[in-house]
């Protein structure tokens, strides 16, 4: 019997410590209002992904203020030139357009409510960064600064989907 006690403990303590080990697959997030950990230049924040055409047209309309250092991010399976606009979106943003390697390219003012289409010079826009407005002056992040692909990356896995998907260019960087 104290036998049967004893592998009955040593057991416990194996699967105890079993649960507890943090696991070699990536954490999975469910869902679109799921926030993760995203690198822009030297500080992180906190998007959403807007990675399917529902999730991208839905974007942040009818949503409250953000929270500071809180965004999202829309990317796109291909490169193109890009058109927001605020249609039921009542907050203030700013709109970043990044390239394939994770560059910002451009920044935009959107105004709440605002249902004119705000549209990249570029075309070889493949992300789109929507922040409160104001928030890139405040941090002082220019064009040129830099997207952590290889966070993106992890954050696409997070959500359930494949990075393949997205011509993102982590070596260009």
């Amino acid at each position: 019997m104290i036998h049967s006690l004893r592998l009955l403990t040593i057991s416990l303590a194996i699967f105890l410590f079993a649960a507890c080990s943090p696991s070699a697959a990536p954490e999975k997030v469910s869902g679109f209002s799921s926030y993760l950990p995203i690198s822009l230049n030297d500080q992180t924040l906190q998007l959403r992904l807007a990675l399917s055409n529902d999730e991208q047209a839905q974007g942040l309309m009818h949503h409250d203020p953000l929270a500071q250092d809180h965004g999202m991010l829309f990317i796109f399976e291909q490169a193109a030139q890009r058109s927001f606009w605020m249609r039921n979106t009542k907050i203030p943003l700013d709109l970043g357009y990044f390239d394939a390697a994770g560059k910002l390219v451009e920044i935009h003012a959107l105004y709440p409510f605002d249902e004119t289409p705000v549209l990249s010079f570029s075309s070889e826009i493949l992300m789109a960064l929507e922040m409160n407005q104001g928030w890139f002056k405040e941090n002082g992040i220019q064009q040129g600064a830099r997207l952590d692909l290889q966070t993106i990356l992890t954050a696409i896995r997070k959500r359930g989907q494949s990075p393949n998907k997205y011509p993102l260019a982590p070596t260009a960087q």
